[in-house]
């Protein structure tokens, strides 16, 4: 379990920082709206709020628990991203690399302009995507379940990413060779499967399957014991139920978040796969505002992951500018993107208080986290309601948090 230190020890307020769980209790907590969450605030290395409460299994009746196992979905990428940067350190492959130096079937990857699935007119790429693209989501890729164009509706058509018996990243990127792209490589932003095409990159580059390759290069080494694609036996009592909402606003089970994508999985999802504790991502974000290491372990270097925080978008624009689509895991005035992060250029522009340089993500059932390099802080935010765009918990929490320091 975590040490918690008053908050007034690293220059945070008490009496703010209660009104979180004041907040999460009255407004979503008691009427119904999630079932359950975890708040957990860090200054300066030393994690000084906690806030537990309502429920993990609405069903059972089992309460939430500060090692309740959750789907962190999306809040994947950073950690896939992460490994990926690792074998860059090794020389392994350049940022500009074409994909297709890896995945020759994609070397005659089309552009969509008309028609849809399956007769798609198609032109040729600009230019060739390269794995900077993938890391950024400016490949031309995109996810099913945006809902925006002939190419999404291509994608569930197809069942594009969507762990199935049997299915592999291999299947996936297979599929995706016959695919148009939704525009030629760094010309825009789109919310895709792209990280899981850098799962399968981790795969070709290092020998080693993806789950293999996290669990030695970052899990064992940062003691992320409960961090994996599956839940063993000894965890199914920790593991937190997933919820959405119906057409009366109640709380109903999820078909897509439920137990059994989770066992014995073959499609090994680095973008969205992956499930986890709010102490062990914990671990994860401290050695992340630590420049890469953590209690003497260093996981990737300094310079490195300076690099991988800074707004990587052409000509230092903003999401507003570059996206297309309407979702992702952030707002888009004021934010731009990395390699595997969202960073805050302008908290005005913005809206939110964070500091200029905080850099985040999140994930489709209302985790999220961020870390303010400027502040040293560390905010990790879990409950389990899809989707992510259902409320503002970021937006709310950062408005709270930010009001308690001193």
């Amino acid at each position: 379990m975590l040490e918690i230190v008053t908050p007034e020890s690293v220059g945070m307020d008490s009496a703010q920082l209660a009104r979180v769980s004041e907040h999460l209790t009255k407004r979503y907590i008691q009427p119904g709206k999630i079932p359950g969450s975890i708040t957990l605030v860090s200054r300066g290395g030393k994690a000084c709020y906690l806030d537990v409460q309502g429920q993990r299994d609405l069903e059972r009746g089992t309460a939430m628990a500060e090692d309740s196992i959750v789907r962190i979905y999306s809040m994947s990428k950073p950690i896939t991203s992460l490994a990926m940067m690792t074998l860059l350190e090794r020389g392994l492959f350049s940022l500009d690399d074409p994909v297709h130096r890896f995945i020759p079937s994609w070397r005659d990857l089309g552009v969509w302009t008309a028609g849809s699935y399956p007769l798609f007119a198609t032109e040729p790429c600009k230019r060739a995507m390269t794995i900077r693209d993938l890391f950024m989501h400016t490949s031309g890729l995109t996810y099913d379940f945006l809902r925006s164009s002939n190419i999404d509706y291509a994608y569930r058509k197809q069942q594009i990413g969507n762990p199935q018996p049997g299915y592999t990243l291999q299947d996936m990127v297979d599929q995706l060779a016959s695919m148009p792209l939704e525009f030629s490589p760094g010309e825009r932003w789109n919310y895709s499967l792209a990280t899981d095409v850098l799962g399968h990159l981790v795969e070709v580059i290092s020998g080693q399957s993806l789950p293999d390759y996290l669990r030695t290069v970052i899990f064992e080494p940062l003691g992320m014991v409960d961090t994996s694609f599956e839940i063993a036996p000894t965890q199914a009592a920790r593991f937190a139920s997933c919820y959405e909402r119906n057409l009366n606003r109640e709380l109903v089970l999820n078909d897509d978040g439920q137990d059994s994508r989770f066992t014995s999985p073959s499609f090994y999802s680095g973008g969205g796969g992956l499930l986890s504790t709010v102490g062990d991502y914990y671990r994860f974000c401290q050695m992340l505002l630590g420049g890469g290491t953590l209690e003497g372990t260093r996981i990737i270097g300094s310079r490195t992951l300076e690099f991988m925080t800074c707004n990587h978008l052409p000509g230092d624009e903003d999401l507003a500018v570059m996206a297309t689509g309407g979702f992702s895991e952030s707002a888009y005035e004021g934010v731009g993107f990395g390699l595997g992060f969202a960073v805050k250029l302008d908290p005005v522009g913005n809206g939110y208080p964070g500091s200029t340089g905080s850099f985040f993500w999140g994930g489709l059932a209302s985790t999220l986290f961020w870390i303010d390099p400027v502040e040293e802080l560390v905010v990790i935010f879990m409950t389990q309601l899809m989707p992510s765009s259902t409320f503002n918990f970021r937006g709310q929490l950062e408005n709270i948090i930010y009001g308690a320091l001193r």
